[in-house]
């Protein structure tokens, strides 16, 4: 039998409804729409009636902020409809329902299905109601659901037995095989046909669709960069500069006795051979493994010094993202993580720079067959910041480029770092006898075509015709698989290791040994159904194939089993040189290894380098009007609004936050993290930046792509790097180059300037990632080089960017430029050892490299940070303002410049001054204005500034009188910290806890089956029956689903074994308790905050809710302690000021009134947001949720439980230096103490 609920948000918490409703009205212009009701619809089967009313109050719905029914009362609404996710696309929020129902019930998962209803009223025509639906329904991943109660939730599904072969194949002409391309909708041309056609002539036989498919897959573009290696027979020059770098590219490769054909690949590549054999890049490591960008470094863990590797990874999901926004930048990120994971790498950071037009356009003006930049933009940052913070995933840096010539195709780039101890790393050429185990994730339909469509061009049918080829998303799959490899054990016993992207079985197994058997049949599916074929080329996510010796399958499956990861044996490595695949008894693809690696036919073109122009800034005459009209250029303006969606400060490890200075509003130009370590402590970091300026490359692809290495290079040492140790990845995206000379053209001299920067600066790209389909009829994306460079210093060397105090001297300091106004290489590395050592000896207060906008945009956005105002020198020109001044450094001293200035590349830029304003000469801009213009360009997409009420919160006040005694004493007291699927903060809790005294244990909990289940129930409550602690760290339990946080949790809590105890833990042992973030969130659902045991929840019980901003918010908070009754907040005293991470969407805390009497007059009320004078505050940059009363954390009545929003476990040295503060509350070291 199925059962229905329907769950609406009550009227004040119908934020998604309003907001909807608003964006109709407003952007798209349906003036009749008077409100809108929105409605989460829950199926489900294979459950007693019993337990889905425990979970109708406990999974489907909170009763302090929904109103459930069974069924749907939408008299008066002018449309109501239904949608729902297509078959085949993972639904989240029905998994997560269902997980935490099994968690509950402690018996099978049952079937949930979801879909949201939408009732609209008001006055609409026939016209509205479709472009209601048109908003509402992107056709690549959902469809209008039926609004009648199905008979069941199992799906019929067709069980197909055997795969087409294409009898004729190998006698079709060469126009039949062109037809056979349209036919199939392949990426493969007729030559590559042609050539597949003789390869089986010779094998005597036909191919079946499976082979066809997987030559497909593996020859596309996206796989085997079919375009960078084509054959460039001939290339012309209108700019002899250009040429001349040309010739000089000819000489290192005559050099180097390089006899490959002349191709964009090898100019994208030859740099880092030709430095190479110079002797330089001497800690690059290189492996036949295929995974990220890895050089060796040296680490000092507690004073000892190891050996490790950095990886690092660029990665776009341009076309996929285009298409369905959320799941493609999901995807991105995940695809990016899984390249340096699979080098068994612990992925710590991140990185998003994407390209797209103006999204403040009005949707009216969307071309035809497009997403509204809009929905675009926003969707896309929902769908990356998803999956980067439910995986724990430090996202140190968020930039959007903004170009028209994005509209043809969106840029979505995530670019990761990572890193391992070198001993953990194992790579062995896999022998005859090995098994192939795929980890991880299941194969569905999603992402089936994923690397041939995104080697195609984008069409006005794309977003009708694409779905399949969009991969989706697990984020808590993948951080399992994180762990794992985490684990030495694991990690050493893997000889060779590739992740699912594109091509799936196919590439990832396929890739991993010359000779491979691979059992279709045994490869673990979502659901029944799939044929061979699309087993073999599925890109379904959070997968993982690793090659391990046949004595180490049953090991390696039990660690896997003990992370909550399936584990599966799928192939055989053979000594027979070919790649076959079995599906049901039947042998559906022999190939041999040489056919397949010969990337299909040879292609060959010819490029014409067009004559460079110069792109220059105007030289304005009005001082005061350019500074407010670059503060709101689209490439200068704030993007704090999206930014703050990311969670900058997970893993514990962010040494620059994303925004510097005490208002925190000055972008750091690099991103900075210590070297993740699951124990101990480093002063090591790695530091990324990029650089690009769509413009300049506009005009000159060669000029842009120089100036994107000079760029990015010149933002690490204004970070503080040196430039010894220096590495770069490019991404290239251009428009679809066809045949025709002027298109070739661009991406060849681009790679030209970009080879030419390189090889000046001794600096090469050992990595990077080429999209070459940026076209969408007749319009063309902008030609596109992103330079990365990334390093690895200490934390002592780093500066950040922002004015530090008022009447210092500022420097700018200037390389020569050539005759085409380039920074000369010979210049930028002296001067870059000029403002390192100006760094290192503490002359260096901030340092900033002009970008976009020029020393303009660097002073405006230096001044930020701290409301320091600056006054330029009366002998800087408007021109030295406001133009390009790539490579060039702002620096702030600590005193007078007299003696710097004898230098003839310094000169005297201007002071700092106490007034908040910009000023030059008559000139004078107040920091209020520029902030208004800076902040508001982008405010109606990305908001940071909303209004609050100017309500009066009272000063709270509640000092400790005595504390309880625990019952057992201890002196390395045991602390219990589970991690539940969607858990991302148990490192950073356990290596607290660690480092106070305690004894962390982290306890995962597996729900894989009912027996895992079971077992887990029973194991925890054991292992929390021996702990004198329960800390429950943060994270996205079941990815905050379904709709609410803590459920997964909350439910696993209530299960009568583990409930019990917690109460002995409370009751008799006087144990502590504590939960931060996704944590607090379970505790207040638990009852263990504020009433100290566990209830059924009741609709006058406090909670915790959706921000008001109805985002993400992940910056540094001030938190003033009200109460220090609790045992965890010993160390403290009510009053202080306290600043701390926070990294949610739902940490509002509500309550009614007479519970908030209650807290108060118990002193229950640990901590508040406060503002920058100390007192609590309902703006949003101080309350980033507003919480009533200002509330961060709040304790039971005892003090033994502590429940708060911010991450007090997230401290170290070297931290969030560009905003200076005081972190460490002692939560552990008060803990230890409690109980010594």
């Amino acid at each position: 039998m199925v059962y229905r609920v329907y769950v609406e948000k009550k009227p004040p918490f119908a934020a998604e409804a309003r907001a909807m409703a608003e964006e109709l009205r407003t952007l798209y212009g349906i003036s009749g729409i008077e409100r809108v009701r929105v409605v989460n619809r829950y199926d489900a089967e294979d459950i007693r009636p019993e337990l889905f009313e425990a979970a109708k109050r406990g999974v489907f719905a909170e009763p302090q902020l929904d109103d459930v029914a069974g069924s749907l009362d939408t008299a008066g609404a002018a449309l109501v409809f239904a949608v729902e996710y297509l078959p085949g696309q993972f639904d989240q929020r029905a998994d997560s329902a269902a997980q935490c129902i099994q968690i509950l019930s402690a018996g099978e998962r049952p079937i949930v299905a979801t879909a949201k209803v939408y009732a609209v009223y008001g006055r609409l025509t026939d016209a509205d109601a479709a472009q209601i639906k048109k908003y509402v329904i992107n056709p690549v991943e959902s469809r209008e659901a039926s609004m009648a109660l199905p008979e069941t939730l199992k799906a019929v599904y067709e069980i197909p037995t055997a795969v087409d072969t294409l009898t004729g194949f190998t006698s079709l002409s060469d126009a039949a095989l062109s037809q056979l391309v349209e036919r199939y909708g392949l990426a493969m041309d007729g030559d590559d046909l042609a050539c597949c056609r003789a390869y089986f002539r010779q094998e005597r036989r036909d191919p079946t669709i499976t082979e066809l498919r997987v030559l497909d897959t593996y020859w596309s573009d996206h796989c085997r960069h079919t375009t960078f290696l084509t054959e460039i027979d001939a290339v012309t020059f209108e700019d002899p500069f250009i040429q001349q770098t040309y010739e000089d590219y000819l000489s290192v490769r005559a050099r180097l006795g390089r006899t490959k054909p002349v191709s964009l690949m090898d100019l994208g590549t030859i740099a880092a051979k030709y430095l190479k054999a110079q002797g330089k890049l001497d800690k690059l490591d290189v492996s036949d493994e295929i995974n990220a960008c890895t050089v060796r470094m040296t680490v000092t863990v507690d004073g000892e010094k190891q050996d490790w590797l950095l990886l690092f990874k660029n990665e776009t999901h341009n076309h996929p993202t285009e298409i369905e926004p959320f799941g493609g930048a999901a995807t991105c990120i995940g695809g990016a993580i899984r390249d340096p994971l699979s080098g068994r790498a612990y992925v710590y950071a991140a990185m998003r720079v994407t390209g797209a037009a103006d999204p403040t356009v009005p949707v009216r003006d969307t071309l035809p067959g497009k997403l509204p930049q809009r929905k675009l933009v926003t969707t896309a940052a929902a769908g990356y910041s998803s999956y980067g913070n439910q995986i724990g995933l430090a996202t140190g840096q968020v930039d959007e480029i903004y170009h028209p010539g994005y509209a043809a195709k969106r840029m979505e780039i995530g670019a990761v770092i990572g890193a391992a101890p070198a001993a953990n790393v194992r790579r062995e050429c896999p022998a005859p006898g090995d098994i192939v185990l795929l980890l991880g994730g299941r194969t569905g339909r999603d992402g089936c075509g994923g690397a041939t469509g995104s080697s195609k061009s984008h069409t006005a049918d794309s977003l009708a015709t694409c779905g399949a080829e969009v991969q989706k998303g697990n984020a808590p799959e993948e951080r399992k698989l994180q762990r794992l490899f985490r684990n030495p054990a694991a990690a050493r016993m893997i000889k060779r290791c590739n992740d699912f992207g594109a091509g799936g079985v196919s590439v990832a197994v396929g890739e991993l040994a010359d000779g491979l058997e691979i059992d279709l049949n045994a490869v673990p599916k979502k659901y029944e159904g799939l044929d061979g074929t699309e087993l073999a080329i599925s890109e379904s996510q959070e997968r993982m194939a690793v090659v391990v010796a046949p004595e180490d399958v049953a090991r390696f499956s039990a660690l896997s089993d003990a992370e909550n990861l399936e584990c599966t044996p799928i192939a055989v490595v053979t000594a027979n040189k070919r790649l076959t695949m079995k599906w049901n008894g039947a042998t559906i693809v022999d190939l041999s290894r040489a056919f397949l690696d010969s990337n299909g036919a040879a292609k060959h073109a010819t490029a014409h380098v067009s004559r460079s122009e110069r792109y220059e800034r105007p030289v304005p005459s009005d001082f005061e009007s350019a500074c407010l009209e670059l503060a709101a250029d689209l490439n200068v303006c704030s993007k704090r609004g999206l930014s703050e969606r990311f969670d900058s400060t997970i893993g514990a490890g962010t040494v620059l936050m994303p925004f510097g200075g005490k208002y925190q509003r000055t972008p750091a130009q690099a991103m900075v993290h210590k070297i993740s370590l699951e124990r101990g402590d480093t002063d090591d970091c790695s530091f990324m930046a990029w650089g690009y300026n769509p413009y300049v490359a506009e005009k000159s692809p060669y000029i842009g792509a120089y100036l994107a290495v000079v760029e990015s290079v010149s933002k690490l040492i204004a970070a503080g790097a040196d430039r010894t140790d220096v590495y770069l990845t490019f991404q290239e995206y251009f428009e679809k180059l066809a045949h025709e000379p002027n298109r070739w053209g661009k991406p060849l001299a681009a790679l030209l300037g970009a080879f030419k920067a390189q090889v000046g600066l001794g600096m090469a790209a050992i990595g990077g990632k080429d999209s070459m389909s940026g076209s969408f009829e007749s319009l063309h994306v902008p030609p596109t080089l992103v330079s990365f460079a990334v390093t690895h210093g200490t934390c002592g060397e780093v500066v950040s960017g922002e004015f530090k105090a008022a009447d210092h001297a500022v420097v700018l300091l200037l390389p020569d430029t050539d005759e085409n106004g380039l920074p000369t290489t010979a210049s930028l590395l002296p001067l870059y050892d000029t403002v390192t050592a100006l760094a290192r000896n503490g002359r260096a207060q901030a340092i900033y490299t002009p970008g976009f906008g020029g020393v303009a945009e660097a002073v405006l956005k230096m001044a930020m940070g701290n409301e320091i105002g600056f006054s330029f020198d009366p002998a800087v020109s408007m021109a030295e303002i406001f133009g390009l001044r790539y490579g060039a450094f702002v620096v702030e001293l600590d005193g007078e410049a007299a003696e710097l200035l004898k230098d003839p590349r310094i000169v005297l830029l201007g002071r700092t001054t106490e007034k908040k304003a910009v000023a030059c000469g008559d000139g004078s801009v107040s920091l209020e204005r520029l902030l208004s213009a800076y902040e508001g360009r982008l405010e109606s997409v990305y908001p940071c500034n909303i209004r609050h009420e100017a309500q009066r919160i009272p000063a709270l006040a509640c000092p400790a009188g005595r504390y309880p005694s625990p019952a057992v004493r201890s002196v390395k007291p045991r602390v219990l910290i589970p991690v539940f699927p969607g858990t991302n903060c148990e490192y950073d809790t356990a290596r607290a806890a660690a480092a106070a005294g305690a004894q962390p244990e982290i306890f995962v909990v597996r729900n894989r089956s009912a027996e895992a289940v079971a077992r887990s129930v029973d194991a925890f409550a054991k292992r929390l029956s021996d702990a004198e602690m329960l800390f429950i760290p943060g994270g996205f339990s079941g990815g905050d689903e379904p709709d609410g946080s803590g459920k997964f949790i909350a439910a696993f809590f209530r299960n009568a074994a583990v409930r019990e105890q917690v109460e002995l833990l409370l009751g008799r042992r006087k144990g502590l308790v504590c939960g931060v973030c996704n944590g607090f969130q379970a505790l207040i659902k638990l009852g263990l905050v504020p009433f100290g045991r566990i209830l059924d929840m009741d609709a006058a019980y406090p909670t915790l809710t959706y921000n008001t901003i109805a985002r993400h918010q992940s910056r540094i908070v001030r938190t003033r302690v009200v109460s220090n009754r609790s045992p965890w907040l010993a160390e403290t005293r009510p009053g202080e000021i306290y600043h701390v991470p926070v990294s949610h969407g739902e940490g509002r805390f509500l309550a009614d009134e007479q519970t908030l009497e209650a807290l108060i007059a118990g002193g229950q009320i640990a901590t508040q947001y406060a503002d920058a004078e100390g007192r609590a505050s309902f703006d949003v940059r101080d309350n980033p949720n507003n919480s009533v009363y200002a509330i961060e954390g709040i304790t039971s009545p005892d003090g033994l439980v502590l429940g708060k929003m911010g991450h007090s476990e997230r401290i170290g040295s070297g931290l969030y230096q560009n905003v200076p503060g005081m972190y460490d509350m002692g939560l552990f070291r008060s803990a230890v103490r409690y109980f010594r």
